[in-house]
């Protein structure tokens, strides 16, 4: 056996720190040969990081033990940006982020929310879990991540104010809100005539009680977990967007992980996301009344408005070309005309 000095050993160490994601961290405390991170941006009481939680445990159950994924919830390791570098470099191994954001990096991973396209989740699961999720991934691909096949679930996202109702196109008229750093949420609110802000979601309770933004816009779960409601008024029903997460690995780091251990991540991270999905229709049916009763005041819009809005504005016309003939294809084969 070569014998290696403890010098050595920690050059050794250090440098394949710098060069290459850390495949292997051996824990003492735990006994797992593979010691990796998963990290989101979701308050600890959303249903995503319950079921990612439960999930990584499963996975800890079925391998004795042999994969330890600790999981840092809540932004603890950055903002989404910061944390799509780190997902990047290795730093971390396994990040949930919203396709939308994803394209700064991926900027065909947007497609899937574009402006009013999906009528329901009858029409967004058949897509994301058939030909045009895979279309996606195989985008997510060439960026050298891993996208998982089962999407998990953000929610369709409402448009919320401490100023005043939005129940018209006209009322967002340089109205100040928060949308997070994506080049299609900003497009399509300067659309509207608004003042969007690009701020990360670890910022958004503080852009919203200091009043740099009047409003934001966030599906009905993260409004309530992460207490939006204790510094906006207002929420129109909208459903302007749909919004998921896609559970990303490091391409490299998946790459050297041993078939079996590969197997048995994708099993439990996929059926959880079935599992969080159901979580998100649940809160949906329970939620309006629940923040009603936290003193946000619901109002209900015309969709039809905002899509005509949108398309005068020059608004599709501008992402169907940016996204091309193919995508926006898949878009239709499953959401139907948009425009």
């Amino acid at each position: 056996m070569t014998k290696i000095n403890r010098r050595s050993l920690i050059a050794n160490t250090l440098a394949g720190a710098v060069l290459a994601p850390a495949v292997l961290r051996i824990s003492k405390v735990h006994g797992a040969e593979f010691t990796l991170k998963y990290a989101n941006n979701s308050p600890v009481t959303h249903p995503l990081t319950i079921r990612t939680k439960e999930a990584m445990e499963a996975i800890a159950k079925e391998t004795g033990g042999k994969v330890d994924i600790q999981v840092f919830p809540n932004s603890q390791l950055g903002s989404d940006t910061d944390m799509l570098s780190q997902l990047r470099s290795g730093a971390i191994e396994f990040f949930t982020l919203s396709p939308l954001i994803l394209s700064t990096l991926v900027p065909k991973a947007s497609v899937s929310g574009i402006g009013f396209a999906w009528p329901g989740y009858d029409k967004v699961w058949p897509a994301m879990d058939g030909e045009f999720g895979a279309y996606v991934r195989a985008e997510i691909a060439k960026s050298g991540l891993v996208a998982f096949d089962k999407m998990y679930d953000n929610g369709f996202r409402q448009i919320t104010s401490s100023t005043k109702p939005i129940a018209s196109p006209a009322d967002l008229d340089g109205f100040k809100i928060r949308v997070p750093p994506s080049p299609l949420w900003t497009s399509m609110f300067k659309a509207f005539g608004a003042a969007p802000l690009s701020i990360n979601f670890s910022e958004v309770y503080s852009a919203l009680q200091t009043k740099v933004a009047e409003g934001q816009e966030n599906p009905l779960a993260i409004i309530n977990a992460a207490k939006l409601y204790e510094v906006q008024k207002y929420l129109a029903k909208t459903n302007h967007m749909w919004d998921g997460f896609w559970f990303l690995a490091n391409g490299k780091l998946w790459a050297t992980l041993p078939k079996d251990v590969q197997a048995v991540i994708t099993k439990h991270v996929d059926a959880h996301a079935i599992k969080q999905r159901e979580d998100i229709a649940q809160l949906n049916a329970t939620l309006e009344t629940e923040l009603t009763g936290k003193g946000i005041v619901f109002n209900a819009v015309d969709n039809t408005k905002f899509r005509e809005k949108l398309a005068s504005a020059g608004f599709y016309k501008e992402w169907q070309e940016k996204f091309g003939p193919e995508a926006w294809a898949l878009l239709e084969k499953y959401a139907g005309k948009v425009s």
